[in-house]
């Protein structure tokens, strides 16, 4: 089994910063791929950004240029630096592991991201 444990969430003003950390633990493989995904009230989940056990990135449109994903394999723990953010990034966010060789898809508990403006 994998937990991940979110923490990071906030309120901030429109201009502003958060940085999310999701740590994963339990039965981890190291290739694997993991990422935050995000959901407004009344709109579908959607992806954030994730990464790659190698280091690979990918962004939804929106992000990109004000959002950085990375992460730690030693520590299990991925980072999703939020700058510029925009009311319109007020979500929960919420941390997601994939393994596809043991097909293992984990969700976080989600935490709030709140913008104001």
């Amino acid at each position: 089994q994998v937990q991940l444990v979110e923490s990071g969430g906030g309120l901030v003003q429109a201009g502003g910063s958060l940085r999310l950390s999701c740590t994963a633990s339990g039965s981890i493989f190291s290739i694997n791929v993991m990422g935050w995904y995000r959901q407004a009230p009344g709109k579908q989940r959607e992806l954030v950004a994730r990464i790659t056990s190698g280091g690979i990135t990918n962004y939804a449109d929106s992000v990109k240029g004000r959002f950085t994903i990375s992460r730690d394999n030693a520590k299990n723990t991925v980072y999703l630096q939020m700058n510029s953010l925009k009311p319109e990034d007020t979500a929960v966010y919420y941390c997601n592991y994939i393994s596809y060789s043991d097909m293992v898809n984990i969700w976080g508990q989600g935490t709030q991201v709140t913008v104001s403006s």
